[in-house]
């Protein structure tokens, strides 16, 4: 399959129209739209080390590449967090939590879900999937949890999120790259926090994209396997 179909057969399905005014996505460099793509690689993120694939291969990332690659690259970024069966609601998924609003409604990053777990049970489910999760302010394990935020990536950085968090009464907020400050944020404001990491909490939405690239009949494959890849299949 030439390149310039599968940009638009991606384009069609993850829009690039529909990422942050500020991120960088879509082909990382210029390269020749007619040449014939005969395999696909997905990677978080890529390395110049890893660059040494030829140029049948196109490699889609989720982080944009510090760098310019030489062989056909393609990222797709906070338009795989925004877009409605992206990122966000592969992570939903993962957790058998049931989507119903947007987090952020301005940007659509993020998603409140319904729950109906104690505490102690979505912990069970979390520490399954994500051993290395950290929690701030842990509930009474026999508390149901009725309304829980999920942001894949970054979302416990950022003080806004945990302030909309507090303002918007959810029970919890799972996201990944808790830092000192808002960890001191939630305590003050009695917000319970569950960190799964960052590269950790987009690993589902990896999956996800490989399903909607192998509609095109293409072989697809993901360098970045972790355990969750025997817990998430599409």
């Amino acid at each position: 399959m030439k390149l310039k179909e599968i940009i638009d057969f991606l384009d069609d399905k993850i829009p690039e129209s529909s990422a942050l005014d500020f991120d960088n996505v879509g082909l990382m460099n210029d390269y020749d739209l007619n040449s014939d793509i005969t395999s696909i690689i997905i990677f978080m993120d890529l390395l110049p080390e890893d660059d040494d694939f030829s140029e049948n291969t196109l490699i889609v990332t989720h982080h944009p590449p510090l760098f310019n690659p030489k062989t056909p690259t393609y990222t797709i970024h906070s338009n795989w967090d925004i877009i409605d069966g992206g990122a966000n609601d592969a992570l939903a998924e993962c957790l058998n939590l049931e989507v119903c609003d947007y987090f952020d409604k301005k940007t659509n990053i993020g998603r409140i879900c319904k729950s109906d777990y104690t505490f102690k049970q979505l912990k069970e489910i979390i520490l399954t999937n994500f051993e290395d999760a950290r929690i701030v302010n842990k509930k009474d394990d026999k508390k149901i949890i009725r309304k829980v935020g999920i942001i894949s990536g970054f979302g416990l950085k950022n003080p806004n999120y945990i302030k909309m968090a507090d303002n918007i009464k959810l029970d919890l907020l799972i996201s990944g790259d808790l830092t000192q400050e808002t960890a001191v944020l939630a305590k003050n404001l009695g917000i319970t926090l569950i960190d799964l990491g960052h590269h950790e909490s987009e690993v589902p939405g990896l999956y996800r994209l490989k399903s909607i690239l192998e509609e095109i009949n293409i072989n697809v494959e993901i360098t970045d396997k972790k355990p969750i890849e025997k817990l998430y299949k599409m």
